[in-house]
């Protein structure tokens, strides 16, 4: 990467890194149809939820689980990875990027599988992922039960590698699939879960961001002078899988979003009915040091903003009022920093989330 600055200081998107959130979507309307096509007694969910649900019971096994199931990758983040020569944290993104959208169906992580593509196998490399694999494993409590290596050279490039996985979890027979959507009121609170930093989306844009800068990822992080740009944006995506289970438990949650590629405003209305939408303060929690270091530098619009990152919230929870300080109470125990980010409101708008005081993040 090339140290000296590029003269170029024109705002910065999300498609102009070669990302289009838009297409994406686009794809995902399209395929629905192929995809219902090949429903059975037990399909009970339909693509574009977090997770996959099927009902055994339905299926013709009386009384089993209900299971979650879900599949992710990594992104672009790995380029940072193979530049670093650091392998572990990536392998905790790839269970976190999966656990994290069964537990907002209140399913628990029961196993994950997990492919790896490359193309040239580097065995200390691969040994180092599935550690991390491994790790996040035991901080969601599902095994790993099982993988596929394959090398294909001319496929990937030399030292690089891609990597999916996909995670299996389950709810008693009976017990209520999230987001239970005809329990919500205009007027319920939403809560946010702090994030752990960038997690595992909008990592084109963050190279493209840092390229302009010209920095090199082993350089100090301008946002925070006791690590570099690399291990910074390195931190791996947080796993809410236990302390989630636990407010789940106590009954009051009534919906949950695992904020993800599309941010708050895509990923918010995911949960909600066509009837309601999210009212987010953006000023009610701090972003991220590196977050405003990429917003600022790769001058980001606040839109844009809302829509590639996080912004410093990896879960948003609906929850009623009345029970808004019992569940806050229950997730601070477990460690989670939670922000009151907004309410529920009759729809005005066709988003499904309205972000105001956005100019809390410039």
């Amino acid at each position: 990467m090339a140290n000296t600055k590029p003269s170029d200081d024109t705002p910065l998107t999300y498609a102009a890194s070669g990302v289009s959130i838009s297409s994406g979507n686009d794809l995902v309307r399209l395929i629905k149809p192929i995809v219902a096509s090949t429903a059975q007694p037990g399909t009970t969910s339909s693509i574009g939820g977090f997770g996959g649900v099927f009902s055994l019971h339905d299926a013709g096994f009386p009384g089993a689980p209900t299971l979650v199931s879900g599949i992710d990758g990594i992104g672009t983040k790995v380029k940072i990875a193979f530049a670093l020569g650091k392998h572990d944290t990536v392998g905790i993104d790839l269970v976190a990027m999966n656990v994290n959208d069964l537990v907002v169906q209140g399913a628990r992580p029961l196993f994950f599988l997990d492919y790896y593509a490359c193309g040239e196998l580097k065995v200390q490399d691969t040994v180092e992922f599935v550690r991390g694999v491994a790790e996040g494993c035991r901080q969601s409590g599902a095994s790993l039960v099982g993988g596929e290596t394959a090398e294909m050279p001319g496929v990937y490039t030399k030292g690089e590698y891609d990597a999916a996985g996909c995670a299996v979890g389950a709810l008693p027979h009976g017990a209520k699939v999230l987001p239970d959507i005809n329990s919500m009121r205009s007027e319920d609170v939403l809560l946010g879960l702090g994030s752990s930093g960038l997690h595992s989306n909008g990592f084109s844009l963050v190279r493209k961001i840092v390229e302009r800068a010209g920095l090199n990822y082993s350089d100090p992080a301008p946002w925070d002078q006791s690590t570099t740009v690399g291990a910074s944006l390195l931190t791996p995506t947080k796993i809410y899988v236990k302390s989630l289970l636990k407010a789940v438990d106590a009954g009051a949650i009534k919906g949950m979003a695992h904020i993800t590629g599309g941010g708050l405003v895509e990923n918010i209305p995911r949960m909600l009915p066509k009837t309601l939408e999210a009212v987010v303060d953006a000023a009610s929690y701090p972003v991220p040091p590196e977050m405003q270091w990429l917003k600022k530098t790769g001058q980001i619009e606040d839109t844009e903003f809302a829509r590639v990152w996080n912004t410093g919230i990896g879960m948003v929870l609906v929850v009623d009022s009345s029970d808004a300080k019992k569940t806050i109470k229950i997730l601070e125990a477990e460690g989670e920093k939670v922000y009151t980010v907004g309410r529920l409101a009759d729809r005005t708008s066709p988003d499904g989330c309205v972000v105001q005081n956005m100019s809390a993040w410039s």
